[in-house]
C-alpha cells in the first residue's frame, strides 16, 4: 500500500473533478418551456430565455414564479450532476479493504 501514490492520485482526481464542474452547464425549464435558465457548475446564471407566453405584464407574479422555478430546477440538476461525478470519483479510488 503506497500512501503517497494514493494521495497523488486523489489530488489528480480532485483537480479533474473541479475542472469538470467548472465547465459543466445545465438548463432548467418551467411553464412547459416558457422559461429556460442556463447555469454553470458554480451555479452562476449564464442565460435566461423567456418566450412570449412567459412575458405577462398584467401578471408579473406569474413571470417571476416561472423564472424562480426554472432557476431552481437548473440548480437541482447541477447538484445532481456534481453528486454523480463525486460518486464516480469515489468509485474510482482503489482503497485497500474496500470491495
Amino acid at each position: 500500500m503506497n500512501i503517497e501514490k494514493m494521495m497523488k492520485d486523489l489530488q489528480r482526481m480532485q483537480l479533474k473533478l473541479r475542472d469538470e464542474i467548472e465547465t459543466l452547464e445545465v438548463e432548467g425549464t418551467s411553464g412547459g418551456g416558457a422559461v429556460t435558465a442556463r447555469v454553470n457548475g458554480k451555479k452562476d446564471l449564464l442565460g435566461l430565455t423567456l418566450t412570449a407566453e412567459a412575458i405577462t405584464p398584467d401578471d408579473p407574479g406569474m413571470m417571476q414564479d416561472l423564472i424562480i422555478v426554472a432557476v431552481n430546477e437548473a440548480g437541482r440538476k447541477i447538484d445532481a450532476e456534481i453528486e454523480r461525478k463525486t460518486q464516480d470519483l469515489a468509485g474510482g479510488l482503489k482503497i485497500p479493504g474496500r470491495s
